[in-house]
């Protein structure tokens, strides 16, 4: 079959699916944390070039993440509904071509991470992508993989951190932790989506873990999680605006409970996908207490 400008086509949709490029949730919830850093990190003036390079290095990383994802789960994807036509389960695209995706991206996103000029944060690239990398595996043997997942999604939190103050203050590490209790919530929701087709495959998630108990860790999960950001809201001596935002985050983490109670699969993924807006409703009031209450310009 020769080459034609259709086959490029064919091949970059498929690639773009391989990516999750078609579905950003994945790179908002990866991205809010991100900002908040930014934003705290700088009071509230962040120099724009290096939130252009986080803000593309979060796509890039994310995107790897996806791909290194479907490479570990190729013999499990197959033999669930949801995940049955990704292109890489389906034999759309061969191993190999996903295995020179992910190193490139890889690449890429080192090249970006080299334009900083910041050793600090070049040093603490590299666990970032070995969690991002090492993640999809831990399915196999750890209990709630969920906390390690947001682990790698929070990274972000740290390097911000590193680029303004050439060390990591306490502060970066809470808010690294509060991102694990956030992902812990919104992914086990995500998990109830699929637990039992995880059940059949012998794959390890904290919906699965949680058992029973389910609904009530995904809330204190939420809980922990903001009580953590209004720490570190608490240490820079956070105004009204501040709080407020993370209100709001809470009253949708409470609307969340309204959707995950009775367990349905659609209304749990409706949660998840929801949870765009409590990283949202969080950066809105970082961002308005900075620039409306403290009038930082």
């Amino acid at each position: 079959m020769g080459f034609t400008m259709n086959t490029l086509w064919e091949r970059l949709d498929l690639y773009e699916k391989l990516m999750r490029l078609d579905k950003p949730i994945g790179i908002l919830l990866l991205l809010w944390p991100t900002l908040w850093a930014l934003w705290l990190s700088s009071w509230g003036t962040p120099d724009w070039t290096v939130v252009w390079v986080f803000v593309l290095g979060t796509v890039v990383m994310r995107s790897a993440g996806c791909v290194i994802n479907d490479v570990a789960d190729r013999a499990f994807d197959p033999r669930v509904e949801r995940t049955r036509e990704r292109p890489l389960a389906a034999g759309k695209v061969s191993l190999r071509e996903a295995l020179w995706l992910f190193f490139g991206l890889l690449a890429c996103a080192f090249f970006l991470v080299l334009t900083l000029r910041n050793w600090l944060v070049v040093a603490w690239s590299v666990p970032a992508v070995l969690l991002a990398a090492s993640y999809p595996f831990t399915k196999r043997f750890f209990a709630v993989p969920q906390a390690y997942l947001g682990v790698a999604y929070g990274f972000g939190i740290p390097m911000a951190y590193a680029v303004q103050f050439d060390w990591i203050p306490l502060a970066a590490w809470v808010l690294l932790l509060a991102n694990v209790f956030w992902t812990m919530a919104y992914d086990t929701e995500y998990a109830m989506v699929d637990r039992a087709d995880d059940l059949k495959i012998g794959i390890k998630t904290s919906a699965i873990t949680f058992g029973r108990f389910d609904v009530a860790a995904v809330m204190l999960c939420y809980a922990i999680a903001f009580a953590l950001i209004a720490w570190v809201g608490g240490q820079m001596r956070a105004h009204w605006a501040f709080y407020a935002g993370l209100g709001v985050a809470a009253a949708l983490a409470v609307h969340h409970y309204t959707l995950i109670r009775d367990r349905d699969p659609a209304r749990c993924f409706k949660a998840f996908l929801h949870n765009n807006w409590v990283g949202a409703s969080i950066f809105a009031g970082i961002v308005v207490d900075f620039v409306f209450v403290r009038g930082v310009r």
